[in-house]
């Protein structure tokens, strides 16, 4: 029977007792099934398996048709942020905490794999967003993000003020600690956490949520998943102004900076195993009720 995936991409968080652990049973076991391996550059270093073919994150973009992620969501995020450029099929075995985009258990993970190796599986695609700063018209930096984007203060409970534009129409201004712009796959973790809406990940929708508002009216709004979305800082905020990406990658902002957030043309797509449930995942890491009867 010919493969479905021929070239498999290992990644996993370095120096991870657990996630080193797991790589090394999913290589001993791709090697043996005559799969072509390759595993990440950063996470290789800690791993004692001879002959490993050692490749950069994007290279196994490039190279793979499947990519294994070994750890935590946040580990997932920085992975999917490179990977969302490519054609690749992405996997994720939970080495984290709440593991709302790593499915796999890594206690068991062999079987399940097994069986998305044979084809039994379903995929997704989830976009992802652009952030981009502009100072005086010209773009001064940008970065992508698959769960948020956040513009906010450098300082703790600093507040600034801004303009928000929806496709260049005025929606509202707003003095808060800041604002968190989440895709759905976002929805579930920083925007949840500040009073944000959950959303599911077949929407098409931005949600936009305000962090601690100077005005007990403002709530968070849904919006299109094509909207662009400008903020435009007053000239009285202090400096030290950032947007945070996934809460990994900063980009300075200015006082008088706009700061344009819209879907990426590039998209994650996700390989979930066949009894994979996006309300079973909510049921179990927010600790909802089962059913009655």
């Amino acid at each position: 029977m010919s493969q479905l995936y021929k070239t498999i991409g290992l990644i996993g968080k370095p120096n991870h007792e657990g996630a080193s652990a797991t790589i090394t049973t999913l290589h001993d076991y791709l090697t043996s099934q005559g799969y072509q391996v390759i595993v990440e550059r950063s996470v290789a270093k800690s791993l004692d398996i001879d002959g490993l073919n050692i490749q950069s994150l994007t290279d196994i973009g490039d190279l793979a048709d499947l990519a294994i992620v070994v750890g935590g969501d946040g580990y997932m995020l920085g992975a999917a942020r490179v990977l969302s450029g490519y054609k690749i099929g992405v996997i994720g075995v939970n080495r984290g905490n709440l593991g709302f985009l790593t499915d796999l258990p890594p206690q068991d993970v062999i079987p399940p794999l097994e069986a998305i190796l044979r084809g039994e599986s379903r995929s997704e695609q989830r976009f992802i967003i652009e952030a981009e700063v502009y100072r005086h018209g010209k773009l001064k930096s940008s970065n992508s993000a698959v769960n948020e984007a956040v513009l906010h203060a450098g300082k703790v409970a600093n507040m600034i003020e801004f303009e928000v534009y929806i496709d260049d129409s005025f929606m509202f201004s707003q003095r808060s600690d800041g604002l968190i712009v989440s895709t759905p796959t976002g929805s579930t973790a920083y925007s949840m956490s500040a009073g944000g809406p959950i959303l599911t990940p077949n929407l098409n929708a931005l949600s936009l949520v305000p962090m601690f508002p100077h005005t007990l009216t403002s709530r968070p709004i849904v919006v299109d998943g094509d909207s662009e979305i400008k903020l435009i800082l007053s000239n009285d905020n202090h400096e030290n102004l950032q947007v945070s990406c996934d809460g990994h990658v900063i980009l300075a902002v200015m006082p008088g900076d706009q700061v344009v957030i819209k879907k990426s043309p590039c998209t994650l797509r996700l390989i979930h195993p066949l009894d994979h449930n996006y309300f079973n995942v909510l049921r179990n890491k927010l600790s909802w009720g089962n059913k009655l009867y």
